[in-house]
């Protein structure tokens, strides 16, 4: 049998092995230490605005303290995106919250701005005004960030940016990751860049930054012995860790060429496909990092769905896999508030992400492309 070909497998730069053994070598093994501090400065800079990022040991643990330092409480509403991976809403849970799912608009399969007011004026008027907004980057596309933050601005609602899937990604020129009040990043295995496991909370003040380091480190009070005073988390990323992804960093823009190369790859192919639509950016104002490359599947047209390519693509050893299942449809999530017009179950039922990784080599992509031509090969140029 062919190797596997992943989804989206980790890819190493090569320097990872320095800075962690520069860490054995120091003993800088125990949580915090330099690598830490240089991992925080170059997101910092990466990023390219003036944000304080707080190295987590997950992205689900830095949406939580979001939301902590949000003020989110027992009983609260949060609004939620509905199509996203379940870390985005699962911290909700954790705040003893109830989650409010939004629908997604056509254009970047994120959050719509349409309904999303709408459920902000029909919460309010039940008397349970939002206490937090999460928007979600959905692979990698900017969401339609000018609507969503004037609504949030609007009604005063905290907007907090889960960037888990989209560092590198800039809406007219800025970072995803940097427009709301927080913003969540991710480091885990199948990440743009990863630290094997591991998130950041991007922050825009020191205070907002020292309260996620505090609350993350146990919440220990400054005294002589162990005390404390708030409830705290054992959520701060690792010196060794850290030092994967300095060393990360350092190859991150190959990253995203690597990834937006990908889409480039997919969009030639599937370009004289009929009833095939590949997920692209909608005008010049949304750079994606491509971090997983999708499409759409119009069974009325092509005569097949997208759980035949799926098959297809896994008879020859090719992973794939169906976009996001909405949240409102989660049987964890059942019962809770759903507002929008069904385009996120729609993506769901006919939308299939394709192998996108950065470590791709020419052979894969031949073996990518001779499946799908053979696949779609009856219908489309007997």
């Amino acid at each position: 049998m062919n190797s596997k070909i992943w989804l989206s497998s980790p890819h190493m730069g090569g320097n990872e092995q320095k800075y962690i053994n520069e860490a054995f070598e120091n003993n800088w093994v125990a949580p915090l230490g330099p690598n830490v501090d240089g991992f925080e400065k170059d997101l910092e800079s990466f990023l390219n605005k003036d944000v304080k990022v707080a190295a987590l040991s997950a992205g689900t643990a830095a949406l939580h303290l979001a939301l902590i330092e949000c003020g989110v409480k027992q009983g609260d509403e949060v609004i939620c995106q509905s199509m996203t991976f379940s870390a985005s809403a699962n911290p909700i849970a954790y705040c003893g919250a109830k989650p409010v799912f939004i629908d997604s608009e056509e254009d970047t399969w994120n959050m719509c701005p349409a309904a999303l007011e709408e459920a902000i004026e029909d919460r309010i008027s039940k008397g349970n005004k939002p206490k937090a907004i999460i928007v979600v980057h959905l692979y990698g596309m900017p969401a339609k960030m000018d609507e969503i933050l004037r609504i949030a601005e609007k009604y005063n609602i905290p907007l907090i940016e889960d960037a888990a899937e989209a560092l590198g990604s800039t809406y007219k020129g800025i970072a995803c990751g940097t427009f709301g009040r927080f913003g969540v990043l991710s480091f885990n295995g199948n990440k743009i860049i990863t630290t094997s496991g591991g998130g950041a909370l991007v922050c825009h003040n020191q205070e907002d930054k020292d309260k996620a380091v505090f609350l993350s480190t146990q919440a220990r009070d400054n005294a002589p012995h162990y005390q404390h005073s708030h409830i705290g988390y054992n959520y701060r990323m690792s010196n060794i860790v850290a030092g994967i992804g300095r060393g990360q960093m350092e190859v991150l823009n190959n990253r995203v060429e690597a990834r937006r190369n990908m889409h480039n790859f997919y969009a030639e192919l599937f370009k004289d496909i009929e009833g095939i639509s590949v997920f692209s950016e909608p005008s010049q104002d949304y750079f994606s990092n491509h971090w997983l490359s999708a499409i759409i599947i119009d069974e009325k047209i092509t005569g097949k769905n997208r759980e035949d390519l799926r098959i297809a693509l896994l008879e020859e050893n090719i992973e794939s896999r169906p976009l996001w299942k909405p949240m409102h449809l989660q049987p964890v999530f059942s019962g809770s508030p759903y507002y929008g017009t069904h385009v996120s179950e729609k993506l769901f039922e006919n939308g299939l992400c394709l192998p996108s990784g950065s470590n791709l080599s020419d052979d894969d992509r031949t073996r990518i492309k001779n499946v799908i031509l053979t696949f779609f090969n009856s219908k489309i140029f007997n």
